[in-house]
């Protein structure tokens, strides 16, 4: 039970700190990014180039949708593929 506690508190640490929204932060979870390399993506002010956390996360989420729904498709036509044959 500490364990989760000290996991929420973590969670919460970054989200503050990389000021990310509830979205943001579930995205991230999803992507199965931790809290500490969230932190750890905070620009430094010399890094101009670097986009924000909210902006990375959200850029990566997108990445990882659209290469999903490509795979898909393909995926299913594949598995029936086989079945087909059998008949």
């Amino acid at each position: 039970m500490n364990l989760k506690k000290s996991d929420q508190q973590l969670w919460a640490e970054a989200q503050r700190r990389c000021r990310l929204s509830d979205e943001a932060v579930r995205m991230a979870k999803e992507l199965g990014i931790g809290p500490r390399s969230l932190i750890k993506n905070i620009p430094a002010p010399t890094q101009q180039w670097k986009a924000p956390v909210e902006d990375w996360v959200r850029d990566l989420y997108e990445q990882r949708q659209r290469k999903a729904g490509r795979r898909k498709p393909g995926g299913t036509a594949g598995a029936t593929a086989p079945a087909e044959r059998a008949q």
